[in-house]
């Protein structure tokens, strides 16, 4: 536990009966939680989408890589090939980590940075796998952060309610796609955002469409319903409905995701709308 003078959420909670974990090493201004109720539909995407338009924006950035068993990030992010330090504190059995950061400047950490090979398995129980994730954010030098993005694991597990108890999350970001299994198992997400009193920030809908590149007509591969009739039926604010992007994901292939993000104006529409919601 930290002074309450480096959580996101001094001056509105109770201090005297607070429990939030706070970061030993860094001061975070706020924390946003990407998840969804399901994998595979680009919640690691939409975070460093996010993450690469807030760093774009001037703003100091961090990833805490939270789905421990299936670590994406730093593919993402374009750092696989690289290692956080550990460094032991002489005379205890405390540690610090070492972020590694990205070509634009945003720290990240993640479990796939701790292990000798990426595709390495980590095969824990439950109660190992969140004291892993509570110490690589805890014991993290991130410095000063105006924001932490963390890509959560898919699902309502013990991951998701550790950080949603124990972390003054500041809102919730949801990744759906348009169909309507997805959007009924994402639902369960969404209720249990608003039971554990969460700001759910919003949805994003993505693999929404595909864009024919000749005439530009936005073609529906999923789904007839518009993007605004999930979101509906979420009971969510949309944040942006993100095509089928084959230029974007093979600079994620090539490491260069960060960069090709920043130079592009597809995904403003997100962030505008992520800062609208942010700020009301």
């Amino acid at each position: 536990m930290s002074s309450c003078d480096t959580c996101p959420s001094k001056g509105t909670c109770n201090e005297q009966s607070c429990s939030k974990m706070l970061p030993k090493y860094g001061k975070i201004k706020n924390i946003i939680g990407i998840i969804s109720g399901k994998g595979g539909v680009g919640k690691s995407t939409v975070t460093g989408i996010l993450a690469a338009q807030l760093s774009k924006a001037g703003y100091k950035v961090g990833v805490l890589d939270a789905d421990i068993t299936g670590p994406s990030m730093p593919r993402v992010l374009g750092i696989s090939d690289k290692r956080a330090q550990v460094m032991q504190m002489e005379g205890t059995e405390e540690v610090r980590f070492t972020p590694v950061e990205t070509e634009g400047g945003i720290k990240v950490m993640s479990l796939n940075l701790l292990t000798e090979q990426e595709d390495q398995p980590v095969i824990w129980r439950g109660p190992l796998i969140t004291g892993v994730l509570n110490q690589m954010y805890a014991d993290t030098m991130w410095g000063e952060l105006d924001y932490l993005l963390i890509d959560m694991p898919p699902g309502t597990g013990d991951i998701a309610l550790t950080i949603m108890q124990s972390t003054p999350i500041t809102g919730m970001v949801v990744v759906s796609t348009p169909q309507n299994m997805v959007s009924m198992i994402v639902k369960k997400v969404v209720v249990m955002i608003e039971k554990m009193n969460v700001n759910l920030l919003g949805v994003v809908e993505n693999m929404s469409y595909i864009k024919c590149g000749t005439c530009g007509e936005k073609l529906r591969v999923f789904s007839k319903k518009p993007a605004t009739e999930h979101a509906e039926y979420l009971g969510a604010s949309l944040l942006a409905e993100m095509p089928i992007n084959l230029d974007m994901i093979e600079s994620l292939e090539n490491g260069k995701m960060e960069s090709y993000i920043k130079e592009s104006k597809e995904y403003e529409q997100l962030f505008e709308k992520f800062m609208e919601q942010l700020n009301k």
